[in-house]
């Protein structure tokens, strides 16, 4: 007799990029971290921490982290969601307003965990392809006649942005939810958030995270805005206390100081479009990105220069990026964008294997 649910026993588990051992020299250019440390706030507000924080439990609705996200992007407190991770978001919302046997949709390819997350739920997650060049269509997702619509924007892994006129219009032809994941949204060159939008539309559900352009992987801090009613849902159902007393002080301490977000993904903009250069300069075919990582093929070139056998010669050099064994990304690698210094011993190390 197995104690494990079927439907868990069956799904496979969500793939994560391969992680170099403890203490290993290496270039992680894999996960999509932050290159630079988090704001030196960050830091100081560590060392402020006292005992009392530790043996306290912290208001459960993260009140104050939820009241200064609520001031910088222009929406109500109670408009505002902080969870464990945005990963957290997308399992409440499968837990919420998808449940077993509901239907997700989104666009492929896109974020592979919201299909795993599905799974655990039992709900049933439909793959809309993208066009050729990874466009997104809306009319197709729109077509699905799921009771909710995920899009990823800018597009991972393809580092796309949809334009903020065609979300609208899938808000405007939709009744059920869309939910509009923007984790890599401070990294693109024009402005396409929705946050705006919530009060106007009241089946949108924005998504966001610390881990990227404020370099807080490490603490797991998400949070989104919604109508108050979604919100209210979402904390009904949350686990109690579900962000840390550390992970929200620090949260904090990174929101306040934009300056210093702003200047380190403008850093990691000049890097990505200088890195890209140097990609097509090989001979890669590279697809614009508005994300810290660049999407990429390798040229057609001689055996042993495909994405898989160019993943795995960089991993025996210590460079780590990210290979998918996925249909219309097996020919690609993801590379994230890195630091200066980083990516020009990329670049060597790819010309060696190129030329």
């Amino acid at each position: 007799m197995t104690m494990i649910l079927p439907h868990i026993e069956k799904m496979p588990g969500y793939v994560e990029g391969v992680m170099p051992s403890a203490g290993t020299k290496a270039i992680r250019l894999n996960l999509n971290e932050s290159p630079y440390p988090p704001s030196p706030h960050v830091q100081s507000a560590l060392q402020e921490i006292g005992e009392e924080v530790l043996r306290r439990y912290p208001d459960s609705r993260c009140e104050q982290l939820r009241a200064e996200l609520a001031a910088k992007y222009g929406v109500k407190a109670e408009q505002t969601f902080c969870a464990n991770g945005s990963s957290e978001i997308i399992s409440l919302i499968m837990k919420v307003f998808v449940g077993p046997e509901g239907k997700i949709a989104l666009p492929d390819p896109s974020f592979p965990l919201y299909h795993s997350v599905a799974a655990g739920y039992q709900a049933k997650c439909i793959a809309v392809p993208t066009r050729e060049d990874f466009s997104i269509d809306v009319d197709k997702l729109r077509e699905t006649g799921a009771q909710a619509v995920v899009v990823v924007n800018p597009n991972a892994p393809t580092g796309l942005m949809l334009a903020k006129t065609e979300l609208i219009r899938l808000l405007e032809s939709m009744d059920g939810l869309v939910i509009v994941d923007e984790a890599y949204m401070d990294f693109a060159d024009s402005d396409e958030s929705v946050i705006s939008l919530v009060d106007q539309y009241p089946n949108l559900l924005v998504l966001r995270t610390f881990s990227k352009s404020y370099g807080l992987c490490g603490v797991r801090v998400g949070y989104g805005f919604a109508d108050e009613r979604l919100i209210t849902a979402l904390e009904k159902a949350k686990d109690v206390y579900n962000v840390d007393a550390i992970a929200r002080h620090l949260a904090l301490a990174a929101l306040r100081d934009q300056s210093y977000m702003k200047e380190t993904t403008g850093r990691i903009k000049r890097t990505r479009a200088v890195f890209s250069k140097q990609l097509e300069s090989l001979g890669f075919s590279v697809i614009p990105s508005q994300t810290n990582f660049i999407l990429c093929q390798p040229p057609a070139k001689a055996e042993g220069q495909s994405a898989r056998e160019l993943y795995e010669k960089l991993m025996e050099q210590g460079i780590y990026v990210r290979y998918y064994q996925l249909p219309r990304l097996a020919d690609m690698l993801r590379i994230t964008v890195g630091t200066e210094a980083e990516m020009e011993e990329v670049y060597a190390a790819l010309s060696r294997m190129i030329e």
